[in-house]
């Protein structure tokens, strides 16, 4: 199951938002986060991405 976190960030007349998803290492095991800041419009397909 993979953790889901989207903020908002606003600077200047941008708005950008940042998406933290989990994901689990195929070779271990492990969890690790990936980050990202993108257009609002991109959250959704990022966090449908493996």
């Amino acid at each position: 199951m993979a953790k889901k976190s989207v903020a908002t960030l606003q600077t200047g007349s941008k708005r950008l938002t940042k998406a933290i998803k989990m994901v689990k290492s195929p070779k271990s095991g492990a969890y690790s986060f990936v980050e990202a800041i993108m257009d609002p419009t991109q959250v959704n397909d990022f966090l449908a991405k493996k």
